[in-house]
């Protein structure tokens, strides 16, 4: 009933400093054109989801990879 993950660490809402590193990763991915347009947006919500949990970006990125 009860998840793992430890409680989110923010009040639900992603920092200035989350923002711009989530915008720098997902225009990583944009470049390399390795995700398609759906799959861009899919990736970005999981992120985001992620990251109000407290994880950084590559601790959600690795997270999303398993």
């Amino acid at each position: 009933m009860y998840s793992s993950k430890p409680p989110s660490k923010t009040n639900g809402k992603l920092s200035d400093t989350q923002k711009k590193q989530l915008k720098s990763h997902m225009q990583k991915h944009k470049d390399l054109k390795d995700l398609s347009p759906s799959q861009l947006k899919s990736h970005r919500s999981k992120m985001i989801r992620r990251m109000k949990r407290g994880l950084t970006i590559a601790q959600a990125h690795k997270d999303i990879k398993k």
